[in-house]
């Protein structure tokens, strides 16, 4: 759809004054004025559909940015015959229309107009390369050590047709129409270079839902993010982005992201009291604080003990097995979305927790972790990890380039 010049974006900036704060769903600016329209007849956005995520940066989006209440996972194979030529095509579409999406700009080709009521809505789009991608491109040589398969785990229970890939697109926004456009503009844009391999839909709360801000709760009602580390940490950066020097050099400034699709039996975990919900986790539901006291940011005192000498919190909670002072100073970004595809054959809820996390390096960040929890973590026994996937994310483009162009034209 043209655009006839005016982009929402520009709009936001030129509206005037209405007295008009308007949802999502309250037919607010459009990706173009109507021809008798003009700027200050337009009503403004609310700030929802307003906030913008910026597309060209060190890194790239969807990695930082705050959750959003709408994300989708989507994996493509390049096509029998699409090489290293196709793929930077790809990426060079692909990039393009991120940044023109994330402007909150229509598609430069023809659009179907999912999102033509909606603001930017914070949407991000973000590209990764799986360990197939470099064989199938004839860069092996550049493939990181890094990328390396991860390791079998005894707790998996693997659909191959829902894991890996040599591409892989987070999209996430805050209006799931906004969501949707995005995925399907990208899906378009593949054309006849990539197929889609398997793709996932996930959300969160809405922002604005809560009284304040808060850490998002998962499936189970535990609120899940608690001890993320922040961009504020002295060591956040070494821990969850390449370093400038890394190797390969096309990595620098990128990130490496662990994506798991872990089913939560639903059905088991909610025939437990609140108490015994709380000891396999070692937080309290209510809050996410320790069981030891405090708020859901106080250390957890791991040596407490109870009145019948046992340890406040297990030896097997999550909380415990998961902190990285447990696990060598592990640490990895946890960025994830929950999920619901339905209800099965027995009636039991086919949802759970899109796993979706980041680390400079996952054979120091995911892997030794997820090892601890695999041989005794009292959580265990009520998810299942069926789908998996590890993807290099190189750093963000520069104004004038594509993300991937330094491995690919390199």
């Amino acid at each position: 759809m043209a655009d006839n010049g005016i982009s929402r974006r520009r709009l936001l900036g030129t509206a005037g004054a209405t007295g008009l704060a308007l949802g999502a769903a309250g037919g607010a600016a459009g990706y173009a004025a109507a021809p008798s329209e003009t700027p200050e007849q337009t009503p403004s956005l609310a700030s929802l559909g307003a906030d913008t995520v910026m597309f060209h940066g060190k890194h790239q989006p969807g990695i930082t940015t705050p959750l959003q209440s709408r994300g989708h996972l989507v994996a493509f194979d390049l096509t029998a015959g699409a090489g290293r030529k196709e793929a930077a095509a790809l990426l060079r579409r692909w990039s393009a229309t991120a940044e023109r999406l994330m402007a909150g700009k229509a598609p430069a080709g023809e659009d179907t107009d999912v999102a033509r009521d909606a603001g930017p809505s914070s949407l991000s789009v973000t590209f990764g390369f799986g360990h197939s991608f470099f064989g199938r491109t004839g860069l092996e040589k550049q493939r990181p050590s890094a990328l390396d398969p991860l390791p079998d785990f005894s707790s998996d229970h693997l659909d191959k047709a829902r894991s890996d890939g040599d591409l892989w697109v987070q999209i996430g926004a805050n209006d799931p129409l906004v969501a949707f456009h995005a995925l399907r503009a990208i899906q378009k844009e593949a054309g006849d270079a990539a197929r889609v391999r398997w793709q996932m839909n996930g959300f969160n709360r809405s922002p604005g839902a809560t009284a304040r801000p808060m850490t998002t709760r998962n499936l189970m009602g535990q609120i899940d993010g608690s001890n993320n580390p922040k961009p504020s940490d002295d060591d956040f950066e070494r821990r969850i982005f390449v370093p400038a020097s890394g190797d390969p050099q096309w990595m620098a400034g990128g990130s490496y992201v662990v994506v798991r699709r872990i089913r939560m039996l639903l059905d088991d975990w909610e025939k437990l009291g609140v108490k015994d919900q709380e000891a396999v986790i070692g937080r309290h539901k209510s809050d996410g604080s320790p069981l030891t006291g405090g708020t859901e940011t106080t250390e957890p005192k791991l040596d407490k003990a109870g009145a019948d000498g046992e340890y406040v919190i297990a030896l097997n909670a999550h909380a415990r097995i998961t902190r990285p002072d447990q696990n060598g100073g592990s640490a990895m970004l946890r960025r994830p979305y929950s999920y619901h595809d339905g209800f099965d054959k027995n009636g039991e809820p086919d949802a759970g927790l899109l796993f979706v996390c980041w680390q400079a390096d996952p054979l120091r960040g995911f892997v030794p972790v997820q090892r601890k929890l695999d041989r005794g973590d009292a959580l265990s026994k009520f998810i299942r990890h069926e789908a998996s996937g590890l993807f290099a994310v190189p750093g963000g483009a520069a104004k004038g380039e594509y993300v991937g162009q330094r491995l690919l034209e390199g």
